[in-house]
Formats: C-alpha cells, structure tokens, sequence
C-alpha cells in the first residue's frame, strides 16, 4: 500500500515537471485579434449560458467561419486562450480583470465588445415576488445602499477608487430567501474565507432584509440556474444576468440593478513561468484562507455519497435479481419480472448526468431535501440497475445441478438460495462489485450541477479563487486514485480471505 503512495506521488511530481518544462521550452502563441472587426474567421471561447455566449453565436451564423467554444467556466476558456486552442474570450469585464491580474500572459482589449445591464431572475410563476423584490430594489437604489455596495467591490468612475462598505444582513430568522448563483464571477460572487461573497450576495442581503426573509445560497452552474429559478428550487438567481429577449420567454426579470460590459481577452505574447510561480501557486491552493477545507469537505460528501448509494445499490438490485432469477428459474413473478426488465433496461440506458437533473429539478421539484440524500437517492438507483443483472448473472453462474440438488432434498427455493446459492455467487460477483464502487466513486464528480460540494467542485472552486486549473485538477486526480487503490487493495485481500476458507 505504501509503495503504491509513494508511487502516485511520484507520477504528480513526473507529470508537473513535464507540463513545466513543456510550458518552459514551448513557444507562446501569438495574437491574432487586436480589434472586434478581428473576431470574423476566428475561434472564440464563452462561458455557456452567458450573453457572451449570445452575442458570439451571432458570428457563428455569418458564415464566415467562426467557431464558438462553450465552457462552464470561464476559467477554463481562459486556460484554452493561454494554450493557443483560441483566438480570445468574450466575458464579462469585472472577472475578465480579475482574470488579467492572476495571468501575465493575457490582456483586455481597450476596445468594448458591449454594453449590458445585470438584472435577478424570479420564476414566471411567482409574480408577487418580483413585484415585492423589485419594491426592495428600488428603495435601495433610493437610499444609496446598492451604489455603496457596488463601489465597495468596483472603483467609483469618478474619483476611481472603491469605498468601503459591506453590507451585513440585519434579519437573522424567518422565511428564507433562496438564491442561486455561480461563485465563479468576481466581484460579483465568489468565495472568500470559505463563504460565497460579492456585490450580487449583499444586494441579496439588502434585499432580504427589506422582505423579512433569510438569505441562504446556493453555488450551482451558470446554465443552471434559470432551471432551478423555473422549479421551484430557488427563489431567486443571482449571477450577473444580462435580460435578453430569448430568456424572458422562460424567466422573469427585476428591475435592473448594475451596467457591465462585454470585453475580449487576447493573449499578449509574454511567457508564463511555471516553475516561478510553483511554489506560490501551491500555496493560494492549499493554504491560503484554508482552501484545502474545500477538498475536506468535498472528500466527505463524495465518500458519504458512495458509500450509501453502493448500499440501496445492493439492498435494491438484490430484489431485482431475485425476481428476475425466480422467473427465470421458476416461470413465477411474471409481472414483477417485466417491471424490473423495464427498470433495468431505463437506468442502464440513460446517462447518469440526465437522470441526476431529473430527481432533482422534476421529481424533488417541490421537495426541499437535502442535496446529498438527493444524490444518495440518484446515484443509488442507478447503482442498483447495473449491481442487479452483476448478482443476476452470479446466482446463474451457478451450476444448475445444485439447484436440483437442492429440490430432491426438499429446500424451498428461499432456504436453497439462501443457504446454498447466493455464498458462492457473492463470492464470485465480489470483483464486479467492487468495479461498481469505484465506478461510482468516480460518477460522483458530476453532483457539482446541482450545487452540491463534492471533491471535483471542491477542486472548481479552488479553480475560480487562483484561475489555475492545473494544480487543483491534479490534487483531486490523486485524491480519486488513491481512493481507488485503496478500495481495490480491501477488495482482493477480502478475495483472499474466502478463497482461504474454502479450502
């Protein structure tokens, strides 16, 4: 078990001084956009969902052969940039600056792409709501609050410096007020101190206050948001919305509260040194404000989650494969027997991404579960249809004259599979099992898409605080092969076990 750490260890540390030296030795792209006449013919990146995202497909249509490259951060767009795989980013102008300052290698064009104004998103359904936070927004705007907020995160025009002010909710019980953002868009929300922050969640606090109402967050994905709005699984989204035509078919909009801008980010031909910024790069990772809690906490709700899906897994896949082996077996459970084919053949068929998003947005639509009973419940059901056909064909791997064994002595087909079959199957299936857990420990990454902190989102959200992917991503790539090795190291000594005591 040691020797396979130390053996991780040293494939991190092989494949960072790869990407180091490849990143020493490689020369830097060049630009090739210096004005938005430029972007015609190009490879454009965008954060999915976006109004840059809007604005940029309008250049894919010209055919004038632009390409558009959609990403659920906008970080990842920018490393893509940096790597020569795109001409520039269109983003927003407050994270595109933030994104300048943490990266050498980029700059912002000083020619604007567009002019936008940021507005909250209320489902259609909820009109009273909108109409009481749209009250709020204008008393706030009348008393100076959401001027101070702003100013506090985003120099005045004026006199171009910021003005301290944070905004502290006043309301500490009542009904809450539920928001969903993506903490990925300083200075508008982000983390800080392992707390969401930024100019969209003290406009909700003011908010809420002026409601009687209790801010609580939630950090999920930008193209997700308006889903959760639309079901009932927010009340309110907050993440820097530009109000277009094609979204208000689907959503309400407030009243609006902020005016940004589309920028481009290009490339401006200075290398990045990697193995100059190592060590303060493992640093802002890790240690400062305590990002490993992220990993921690991510950890715990990743293993809790396979742990107790693997369970219903088993306990409900084990019904599955008792039914369909006593039809096959028997001619009995005819009916039961084709629901649980039907079952069966749904789950295996459909991607564990869709069916997350549909127990979560549609059938817990008006249920305000916990996320990670939500995720035990779907992660566990899909575990189950693939875990009952493993049991299935390890009972019928059985040779069938132990079956007839069993009747010429009188069992019951209950005592027979209980006493005589299902030992020997178990211990034949152990291995499959086992391929199950990790394959479900490894399915868990995607619970991040209904804000669900997880290992992978925990990695994301150390990804947004430093807009460097490589370190975080290979943190979490060991945490998961480690884990791995570890299970599979239990998993064959409990093998050998058996084998020993069927001798």
């Amino acid at each position: 078990m040691r020797r396979k750490i130390k053996l991780i260890l040293i494939l991190c540390i092989s494949i960072l001084g790869i990407l180091g030296l490849s990143s020493c030795g490689k020369e830097q792209p060049k630009n090739t956009v210096f004005s938005v006449d430029d972007l015609k013919g190009k490879t454009i990146g965008v954060q999915m969902g976006t109004t840059g995202d809007v604005y940029a497909s309008e250049y894919e249509e010209d055919g004038s052969g632009t390409k558009v490259e959609r990403f659920h951060k906008g970080v990842d767009a920018v490393t893509s940039l940096k790597q020569g795989k795109l001409d520039c980013v269109i983003i927003d102008e407050q994270p595109a600056e933030a994104f300048v300052r943490n990266n050498e290698d980029i700059e912002i064009l000083e020619e604007d792409f567009a002019l936008e104004e940021y507005a909250a998103v209320i489902s259609k359904k909820n009109p009273e709501l909108l109409k009481q936070v749209n009250e709020a927004l204008m008393a706030l705007f009348k008393d100076g609050t959401i001027n101070k907020i702003i100013h506090n995160y985003i120099p005045d025009e004026t006199t171009g410096e910021t003005v301290p002010f944070h905004y502290e909710q006043a309301v500490m019980t009542g009904e809450p007020l539920r928001i969903a953002t993506n903490a990925t868009f300083p200075p508008y929300e982000y983390y800080e101190g392992g707390e969401i922050v930024g100019i969209d969640i003290d406009i909700a606090k003011a908010v809420a206050d002026k409601l009687g109402r209790v801010v609580v967050v939630s950090d999920i994905e930008f193209d997700a948001i308006i889903n959760a709005v639309s079901s009932g699984k927010a009340d309110m989204g907050l993440a820097g919305f530009t109000v277009t035509d094609e979204r208000k078919e689907r959503i309400s909009f407030t009243e609006p509260y902020a005016t940004s801008k589309q920028v481009i980010i290009v490339r401006n031909g200075k290398a990045n040194d990697f193995w100059g910024n190592l060590q303060k790069k493992m640093y802002d990772t890790l240690v400062k404000d305590g990002r490993w809690k992220f990993l921690l906490k991510g950890l715990g709700n990743t293993m809790l989650i396979t742990i107790c899906a693997l369970l219903i897994g088993c306990c409900v896949g084990f019904l599955l494969a008792m039914v369909r082996v006593a039809h096959d077996k028997n001619g009995s459970f005819k009916v039961l027997d084709l629901i649980a084919k039907i079952y069966i053949t749904i789950i295996r068929g459909t991607p564990m991404m869709v069916q997350l998003l549909i127990i979560y947005y549609v059938i817990f639509a008006s249920v305000d579960l916990n996320k990670v009973v939500v995720a035990i419940i779907a992660f566990g059901i899909n575990s189950s249809a693939y875990l009952a056909e493993v049991i299935r064909s390890g009972v019928m791997s059985i040779d069938p004259g132990q079956f007839e064994a069993g009747r010429s002595l009188g069992l019951g087909f209950g005592t027979m599979m209980r006493s005589v079959i299902l030992p020997q199957a178990l211990k034949n299936v152990l291995p499959a099992i086992g391929n199950e857990f990790i394959s479900l420990l490894k399915e868990t990454s995607i619970a991040g898409y209904i804000g669900l902190l997880d290992l992978t989102k925990g990695g994301d959200i150390i990804q947004s605080l430093t807009y460097e992917p490589l370190i975080p991503l290979l943190l979490v790539a060991a945490i998961y092969l480690l884990l791995v090795i570890i299970f599979t190291a239990l998993v064959n000594k409990l093998e050998r076990r058996l084998k020993r005591n069927e001798r």
